[in-house]
Protein backbone atom coordinates (compact mmCIF):
# COMPACT_ATOMS: atom_id res chain seq x y z
CA UNK A 1 0.00 0.00 0.00
CA UNK A 2 1.38 3.41 -0.96
CA UNK A 3 1.30 6.14 1.67
CA UNK A 4 2.85 9.54 2.30
CA UNK A 5 6.38 9.21 3.69
CA UNK A 6 6.53 10.99 7.04
CA UNK A 7 9.23 9.19 9.05
CA UNK A 8 12.61 7.56 8.58
CA UNK A 9 10.88 4.20 8.99
CA UNK A 10 8.39 5.08 6.21
CA UNK A 11 11.35 6.12 4.05
CA UNK A 12 13.22 2.86 4.69
CA UNK A 13 10.12 0.81 3.86
CA UNK A 14 9.46 2.81 0.69
CA UNK A 15 13.09 2.39 -0.40
CA UNK A 16 12.92 -1.37 0.17
CA UNK A 17 9.73 -1.62 -1.87
CA UNK A 18 11.20 0.57 -4.61
CA UNK A 19 14.25 -1.69 -4.88
CA UNK A 20 11.99 -4.76 -5.04
CA UNK A 21 9.99 -3.18 -7.83
CA UNK A 22 13.14 -2.20 -9.73
CA UNK A 23 14.34 -5.81 -9.59
CA UNK A 24 11.04 -7.20 -10.86
CA UNK A 25 10.12 -7.71 -14.49
CA UNK A 26 6.92 -5.71 -14.58
CA UNK A 27 4.92 -5.06 -17.72
CA UNK A 28 4.89 -1.53 -19.05
CA UNK A 29 1.71 0.25 -17.94
CA UNK A 30 1.13 -2.23 -15.13
CA UNK A 31 0.13 -1.48 -11.54
CA UNK A 32 3.73 -2.27 -10.51
CA UNK A 33 5.11 0.33 -12.91
CA UNK A 34 2.67 2.92 -11.58
CA UNK A 35 3.60 2.01 -8.00
CA UNK A 36 7.29 2.43 -8.85
CA UNK A 37 6.65 5.87 -10.31
CA UNK A 38 4.54 7.05 -7.36
CA UNK A 39 7.05 5.70 -4.82
CA UNK A 40 9.86 7.50 -6.65
CA UNK A 41 8.00 10.79 -6.42
CA UNK A 42 7.17 10.30 -2.73
CA UNK A 43 10.75 9.33 -1.89
CA UNK A 44 12.16 12.28 -3.81
CA UNK A 45 9.81 14.68 -2.00
CA UNK A 46 10.70 13.26 1.42
CA UNK A 47 14.45 13.38 0.70
CA UNK A 48 14.26 16.96 -0.59
CA UNK A 49 12.55 18.06 2.61
CA UNK A 50 14.39 15.93 5.17
CA UNK A 51 17.73 15.07 3.61
CA UNK A 52 18.78 18.19 1.69
CA UNK A 53 22.14 18.08 0.01
CA UNK A 54 24.46 21.05 -0.09
CA UNK A 55 25.85 22.00 -3.46
CA UNK A 56 29.39 20.76 -3.97
CA UNK A 57 32.30 23.16 -3.94
CA UNK A 58 32.55 24.75 -7.43
CA UNK A 59 36.22 23.80 -7.87
CA UNK A 60 35.55 20.21 -6.81
CA UNK A 61 32.65 20.09 -9.30
CA UNK A 62 34.98 21.28 -12.07
CA UNK A 63 37.64 18.74 -11.11
CA UNK A 64 35.01 15.99 -11.00
CA UNK A 65 33.82 16.89 -14.52
CA UNK A 66 37.44 17.00 -15.73
CA UNK A 67 37.97 13.52 -14.32
CA UNK A 68 34.73 12.26 -15.89
CA UNK A 69 35.74 13.54 -19.33
CA UNK A 70 39.47 12.83 -19.06
CA UNK A 71 40.39 16.51 -19.33
CA UNK A 72 43.73 17.98 -18.29
CA UNK A 73 44.42 21.49 -17.04
CA UNK A 74 45.63 22.30 -20.53
CA UNK A 75 42.20 21.30 -21.87
CA UNK A 76 40.64 23.88 -19.55
CA UNK A 77 42.31 26.89 -21.21
CA UNK A 78 39.20 27.68 -23.34
CA UNK A 79 37.14 27.97 -20.16
CA UNK A 80 39.62 29.96 -18.05
CA UNK A 81 41.50 32.03 -20.64
CA UNK A 82 45.04 30.73 -20.08
CA UNK A 83 46.86 27.81 -18.55
CA UNK A 84 48.03 30.05 -15.70
CA UNK A 85 44.47 31.16 -14.91
CA UNK A 86 43.25 27.56 -15.11
CA UNK A 87 45.90 26.53 -12.62
CA UNK A 88 45.12 29.44 -10.29
CA UNK A 89 41.36 28.74 -10.33
CA UNK A 90 41.81 24.99 -9.82
CA UNK A 91 44.18 25.67 -6.91
CA UNK A 92 41.72 28.08 -5.29
CA UNK A 93 43.92 31.14 -5.78
CA UNK A 94 41.65 32.91 -8.26
CA UNK A 95 37.84 33.17 -8.17
CA UNK A 96 35.66 32.14 -11.06
CA UNK A 97 34.51 35.06 -13.18
CA UNK A 98 31.09 35.33 -14.75
CA UNK A 99 32.63 34.67 -18.17
CA UNK A 100 34.30 31.48 -16.86
CA UNK A 101 31.03 30.33 -15.28
CA UNK A 102 29.19 30.82 -18.57
CA UNK A 103 31.82 28.90 -20.52
CA UNK A 104 31.89 26.03 -18.00
CA UNK A 105 28.10 25.84 -18.01
CA UNK A 106 27.80 25.89 -21.80
CA UNK A 107 30.88 23.82 -22.61
CA UNK A 108 30.94 21.23 -19.85
CA UNK A 109 27.34 21.31 -18.67
CA UNK A 110 28.21 22.08 -15.05
CA UNK A 111 25.08 23.66 -13.52
CA UNK A 112 25.49 27.39 -12.95
CA UNK A 113 23.99 27.18 -9.46
CA UNK A 114 26.91 24.97 -8.46
CA UNK A 115 29.49 27.29 -10.01
CA UNK A 116 28.04 30.41 -8.38
CA UNK A 117 28.66 30.59 -4.67
CA UNK A 118 28.77 33.26 -2.00
CA UNK A 119 32.40 34.28 -1.61
CA UNK A 120 34.03 34.06 1.80
CA UNK A 121 34.72 37.44 3.37
CA UNK A 122 38.34 38.25 3.92
CA UNK A 123 39.55 39.29 7.36
CA UNK A 124 40.31 42.75 5.99
CA UNK A 125 36.71 43.32 4.87
CA UNK A 126 35.20 41.68 7.97
CA UNK A 127 37.02 43.95 10.41
CA UNK A 128 35.26 46.96 8.88
CA UNK A 129 31.84 45.36 9.47
CA UNK A 130 31.09 45.00 5.79
CA UNK A 131 29.06 41.95 4.87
Amino acid sequence: MIKVIKTEQDHAEAMARLLDLMDSNFVEGSAEENELEVLSILIEKYEAEHLPMDNPDPIEAIKFRMDQQGLSRKDMVPYFGSQTQASEVLNGKRPLTLAMIRKLYLGLGIPADILIHKPQLTTEVSKFGIS
